[in-house]
């Protein structure tokens, strides 16, 4: 005969609803009491029947997670962060890529809403005023993103921008160019808003050259006027744009860190293999992913908002910043 709930329920020792909410509302169970349900469930092979549950709870089990851009290096670690923690609450996710393009991004949340049961945009390049419209129709979580009413999970880049430049300042510079972003991205705002603080507390000079598309072309293009500015240091906003940067500087015969210290934002997996290692603001973006999950659940399960969680950056000092050289612009 085959395994059914109440199976499940009599050897767990506990009630059939403990045994439904452990399927369809982890978050909602004690953390080992729901192992030992799991325990249980696998023990006698018993299986949820996701589609009855569909119609029971008018719930999908799927959630939908949205980024700017699925080859950027910052993005996958996130995505299998917040995946295994959907899957570790008996939730499936589709993934999206929007291609840096907010018409995508709004296409892409509208003909998902009706197959999840809520969406996490990662980075969104949507107004705040789309954000909020889609957020009447599915719930949402936003990540790098502040947005009233609307759960989101924020790493707080502007104060990991700032030990960057305090970093660069250490170091003896006191010109340094700030190759921003995308002018619609919550990042390049955080960021450009921490260096604006910083050249006003100490008295330095910092050059802000962009937007900038947040790629490696972004990078390379943004080389020639950086090498003219009169800059010892920059601040890029990825790792991607430092990248960029650093290879189109070599070919214009500078060297980094010998002409001019680089430091870039995210802490992909490439920033330690880099030529040179790149000193970077390090992003909690794993964390980011799971907490990203676990709102957006909250918020599905409530039928409201879940809130806004901060976590904090750190600055990876690597070989890519170095004192300025003798006779620069900086001494």
């Amino acid at each position: 005969m085959a395994v059914t709930i109440r199976d499940v329920a009599r050897v767990s020792g506990v009630h059939v609803s403990t045994v439904s909410r452990a399927f369809t509302a982890a978050h909602l169970v004690n953390p080992e009491t729901r192992a030992r349900i799991l325990a249980a469930a696998e023990e006698l092979g018993y299986r949820p029947n996701r589609a009855a549950r569909a119609l029971s709870t008018r719930r999908t089990g799927n959630l939908g997670l949205i980024v700017a851009d699925i080859a950027n290096p910052f993005f996958p670690p996130l995505l299998k962060a917040a995946q295994a923690q959907a899957r570790a609450r008996d939730y499936h996710v589709f993934i999206a890529d929007t291609d840096e393009q907010s018409r995508v991004e709004e296409e892409l949340v509208r003909s998902m809403a009706k197959q999840v049961d809520g969406a996490v945009l990662v980075a969104p390049r949507l107004t705040n005023t789309a954000i909020t419209a889609l957020a009447e129709e599915i719930p949402l979580v936003v990540v790098n993103r502040r947005l009233p009413g609307v759960p989101g999970v924020l790493m707080d880049v502007g104060s990991g921008a700032r030990r960057a430049l305090e970093h660069l300042l250490g170091l003896g510079h006191r010109e340094v160019a700030l190759v921003s972003g995308p002018g619609r991205a919550w990042t390049s705002g955080e960021i450009e808003r921490a260096a604006a603080r910083v050249a006003d507390d100490h008295g330095v000079l910092i050059q802000r050259i962009g937007p900038n598309p947040p790629t490696e072309e972004g990078g390379r293009a943004a080389a020639e006027e950086v090498a003219a500015c009169g800059a010892t240091a920059v601040l890029a906003h990825n790792d991607l744009v430092a990248f960029g940067l650093i290879r189109r500087l070599a070919e214009l015969g500078l060297s980094v860190p010998g002409d001019l210290s680089v430091v870039g934002v995210d802490d992909s997996h490439l920033a330690r293999y880099a030529s040179p290692a790149l000193t970077t603001v390090r992003m909690p973006v794993a964390e980011a992913g799971r907490g990203a999950v676990d709102l957006l659940l909250r918020a599905v399960a409530s039928g409201g908002s879940a809130g806004t969680v901060s976590l904090e950056t750190s600055l990876v000092v690597r070989d890519s910043a170095a004192p300025p050289k003798t006779g620069s612009a900086a001494e």
